[in-house]
């Protein structure tokens, strides 16, 4: 008879899951602020590297979330999300990526065409706020992803779907890594510019202002292909 092998586990998946039971436990509840890496390291008697890694599998898993200059903070959580172990977490190989963005394009297309159909007057200022933060967030980067993130979200809850929103959420730090690494391309990049994502995003709530399903859907899924195709080629290459 064969047995399958049994594979050595990385430190830095045993440090994830120590701390992902503390949080489960609720020895870290949300808005707690965590140890810095050099604390952790020396706690859990292991290189920082290793911290480093198991709050990067976290943070992907929309566990905790890194503020500059303040430190890593536990997130507000639904208990649903941290079922999945933690080698799980998408560690942005090309796989992960496509598949990451595959997702994106069945949540996000369908989210548009709602949000078309069944946006409030209170949706369409909440979006239009957001734009006006991506506007000025020309030569930011920082504040560039976040507002990106941000006026995805206000899409889905436009559709008025909560379900949507919180499938949106569970992969949200995994989108963000995906937009941050796409805005750091666009913006040095010599055929694209911030203003360019600027623009695909306002036309994509004009339509959804406007109540055109259909183009709302179009333009959604030409902006993710758009991403798609940018940052495959750019981003994965240098993996």
């Amino acid at each position: 008879m064969e047995y399958k092998k049994i594979k050595p586990r990385k430190i830095y998946e045993q440090v994830a899951e120590e701390l992902l039971l503390n949080i489960k436990n609720g020895d870290l509840k949300p808005g707690d602020k965590l140890d810095s890496v050099w604390q952790l390291a020396e706690n859990f008697q292991v290189g920082r590297s290793a911290i480093r890694e198991a709050l990067s599998a976290l943070r992907a898993m929309g566990l905790i979330e890194m503020r500059q200059g303040e430190g890593t903070f536990v997130r507000e959580f639904d208990p649903s999300m941290i079922s999945l172990p933690i080698t799980t977490a998408v560690l942005m190989k090309k796989e992960d990526i496509e598949n990451l963005l595959e997702v994106r394009k069945v949540l996000e297309v369908g989210a548009s065409g709602a949000a078309a159909s069944k946006r409030t007057e209170e949706d369409l200022t909440n979006m239009k706020n957001i734009l006006e933060k991506m506007l000025n967030s020309v030569g930011d980067e920082e504040l560039g992803e976040k507002v990106d993130f941000q006026f995805h979200l206000a899409v889905a809850k436009a559709s008025q779907n909560p379900l949507l929103v919180g499938l949106m959420n569970n992969v949200g730090e995994m989108m963000l890594q995906s937009m941050r690494e796409t805005r750091r391309v666009w913006l040095y990049s010599k055929e694209t510019t911030s203003q360019r994502l600027y623009d695909e995003h306002m036309q994509i709530y004009k339509a959804i202002e406007a109540m055109d399903v259909r183009r709302a859907q179009d333009l959604m899924i030409s902006h993710l292909m758009s991403v798609e195709a940018v940052l495959l080629e750019n981003v994965v290459e240098e993996k």
